[in-house]
C-alpha cells in the first residue's frame, strides 16, 4: 500500500494540473492529508462510494497520463543515471561519461 501511495503522490506531482479541481481536492485529501473515505464524504456531504469512485477513476486517469507521457518514468531514469555518474565520477572514463550524458539527453 505504501508503494502505491508513493507512486500516486509522485504522479500527482507531475499531472496534478491536468486534473479537475474536484479530482485534485479528493486526491489531496486522501493521499496527501491522509483523510479516510468517511472523513472526505462527511466533510463534503457525499457518499463514501462517490468518494471512492472518484478517487479510483482519478488514479486510472493519472496512470493513463503516465502511460502516454512517461514524465515520472523519465524522471526516475534521469535521477538514476545522474546518481550513477556521481557515484562513479572518480573512476569513470571520458567515454562512459559521454555515454551517460547522451542517455540523459535521449530521455527527452
Amino acid at each position: 500500500m505504501l508503494e502505491k501511495t508513493t507512486r500516486i503522490n509522485n504522479l500527482l506531482d507531475f499531472y496534478r494540473v491536468l486534473l479537475t479541481p474536484k479530482q485534485r481536492m479528493y486526491m489531496d485529501l486522501y493521499y496527501i492529508e491522509d483523510y479516510s473515505l468517511g472523513e472526505i464524504s462527511d466533510t463534503h456531504d457525499i457518499s463514501r462510494q462517490a468518494v471512492y469512485d472518484n478517487i479510483r477513476r482519478t488514479e486510472t486517469i493519472l496512470e493513463n497520463y503516465e502511460a502516454t507521457l512517461q514524465l515520472y518514468e523519465k524522471f526516475k531514469r534521469r535521477t538514476q543515471l545522474l546518481t550513477e555518474l556521481e557515484e562513479s565520477f572518480d573512476q569513470i572514463s571520458k567515454e562512459i561519461f559521454e555515454q551517460k550524458i547522451q542517455q540523459i539527453k535521449e530521455l527527452d
